[in-house]
């Protein structure tokens, strides 16, 4: 039988000290989600079954890239964050690493691709 407390036990586990710091960035960007998702609907929502030259001059415009540009960054980084708790709640040992380092990579690259295409769009 231990005779440590709680604390004692907890004490070589350590601390991560960024919890408090990534609860707060997930709840902005849900919130920041809240309002870019419907501004996306309708910013996309004119140029849905139009050809490639009005979507196109449709994306030429500052505000719809724009909106385009922020919603699919804050989505990506986003399911990010939300990958890396699903990660670390349920992966343990070297895989967890491989895991949240290649999920965060390939979030990265993808809002990366998704804005030069809406940049090669607008210009």
């Amino acid at each position: 039988m231990s005779y440590m407390t709680d604390r004692k036990r907890a004490d070589r586990w350590g601390s991560a000290k960024s919890g408090t710091q990534h609860f707060w960035r997930v709840k902005v960007q849900s919130v920041a989600l809240l309002v870019l998702i419907p501004l996306f609907l309708i910013a996309v929502a004119p140029i849905i079954g139009a050809d490639y030259a009005a979507v196109t001059d449709h994306f030429a415009r500052p505000l719809p890239a724009l909106i385009a540009a922020l919603t699919i960054t804050v989505s990506f980084l986003h399911f990010a964050d939300g990958f890396q708790v699903l990660v670390e709640d349920y992966v343990h040992g070297i895989w967890e690493k491989v895991l949240i380092i290649g999920m965060t990579c390939l979030c990265w690259g993808a809002s990366a691709v998704a804005i030069f295409a809406i940049a090669r769009m607008a210009l």
